[in-house]
């Protein structure tokens, strides 16, 4: 993701729930569905020329002997080969665009790594550790047909709940168990996460440039 007040992108999935892609308070969309927090790097440079082609490069480093269940660590993009993304950028013209002015702007950048632990509509997705629904002794598991463990615990009261634990996440209790209740129930599957950085970019004059580099 990369935006500024004259270009903005971001996923499609997340324009879906978010008009804007960046909040009053400065946080990014995607940090709504991305929780866990990694660092990113952006570098740009300082001033630029009306028309001038510049490029913006983005390291989004992460660790490459994890693998996060069902994506590319680095969103549609395989993450081995793009830990260190270039976006080349062209600078508006406020002779032609009277809404350019030459001032500073800021630039933001938002690099995620993998999937959300959290869907646009604030359910859960698998990349989650699920916690007990109640403490209490785990009486059964079992296996659904799409593969999710059905978990059935019983409390000191006799009270039964039964939850589901998604597909592909390994469980860390078994059958006879004693659980806390919000006691994790599977291995955390989260390798990936969010962050953003920005920069400034100021917009020159290109005689005053000229005249600067004469001096």
């Amino acid at each position: 993701m990369a935006t500024n007040k004259f270009f903005k992108t971001y996923p499609v999935f997340a324009q879906q729930g978010y008009s804007n892609p960046r909040a009053a308070n400065g946080k990014l969309a995607c940090a709504n569905c991305h929780l866990n927090q990694k660092a990113i790097e952006i570098e740009a440079p300082q001033a630029v020329l009306p028309n001038a082609v510049f490029e913006v490069e983005v390291k989004v480093p992460y660790d490459t002997s994890r693998q996060q269940i069902g994506a590319n660590v680095v969103g549609p993009i395989a993450g081995k080969k793009h830990q260190e993304l270039i976006f080349p950028v062209v600078a508006p013209d406020p002779e032609k665009n009277s809404d350019v002015k030459y001032l500073t702007y800021p630039m933001y950048a938002g690099g995620n790594r993998g999937r959300g632990q959290v869907y646009p509509t604030g359910e859960k997705s698998n990349m989650n550790s699920f916690g007990a629904s109640q403490a209490g002794q785990i009486s059964e598991i079992t296996t659904t047909e799409k593969n999710e463990s059905n978990i059935t615990i019983v409390n000191s009261n006799g009270t039964t709940t039964s939850q589901m634990v998604p597909t592909g996440l390994i469980l860390t209790v078994k059958q006879g168990d004693v659980v806390k209740a919000e006691q994790a129930l599977n291995i955390d599957p989260n390798v990936g996460g969010f962050g953003q950085e920005e920069v400034e970019l100021k917009k020159q004059f290109e005689k005053v440039q000229a005249a600067e580099l004469n001096f």
